[in-house]
């Protein structure tokens, strides 16, 4: 696989230009993009400039966080703060995220859609407003371990680190996630699946191929 030197902006206004074109797998008129990638990926700050690039193409879109999608606590820590298994099947509300953001985007659906259900510090509903997305936006949403869950997503973008790169970038208190990724990697092998696939180890020069 041969990777190209990019810098950010360069490589936010060619996704924005490609997600201008996308068609949608079931017909809709809402484009569905994935961020994917550890948060020391920070897939999210690709999300943010796509967004921008959109925007001053006339192009609306609204930016999700998976992590405003957490369980409430009671849930999401049953088995302890570092569980790696309840990390890696049960901390996201993946019905929620189904419900709240992807089932208005779909054909015939009102495309109201709902930024964060969830805010993991007061461990309390966030009450947000739902954002209305009109006919031709596009849904972004970032966050780690996205592609594993069958979302129907039009774009797949992963944000990748090597095992090194994601250890040195990770800070200490969440180093017990790491055996999470690891697993991501060999079972649901992002990589692979998505369209778009960055290289991140160098945050000051990144690389893709797409």
């Amino acid at each position: 696989m041969r990777f190209e030197a990019i810098t950010w902006d360069r490589l936010g206004d060619l996704l924005a230009e490609r997600v201008a074109t996308l068609r949608t797998a079931d017909g809709g008129t809402r484009p569905r993009v994935a961020f994917d990638g550890a948060p020391a990926a920070r897939p999210g700050d690709l999300a943010e400039r796509v967004a921008e690039a959109l925007r001053v193409r006339g192009r609306p879109s609204v930016v999700v966080r998976a992590e405003g999608f957490l369980r409430p606590a009671s849930v999401r820590l049953e088995y302890g703060h570092q569980d790696v298994e309840s990390y890696y099947d049960g901390w996201y509300d993946t019905g929620a995220l189904r419900r709240e953001v992807f089932g208005p985007l779909e054909p015939g659906g009102n495309g109201r859609v709902l930024p964060d259900l969830w805010d993991p510090v007061t461990d309390r509903a966030t009450r947000s407003p739902y954002v209305p997305l009109p006919p031709g936006g596009v849904l972004l949403l970032h966050g780690p371990l996205l592609l594993r869950h069958w979302f129907p997503f039009d774009l797949g973008v992963h944000v990748s680190l090597s095992p090194g790169a994601l250890r040195r970038r990770t800070p200490g208190d969440g180093h017990w996630t790491l055996p999470a990724f690891e697993r991501y990697e060999r079972e649901a092998d992002p990589a692979g699946t998505a369209d778009v696939l960055v290289r991140a180890d160098d945050p000051r020069h990144p690389a893709w191929h797409g």
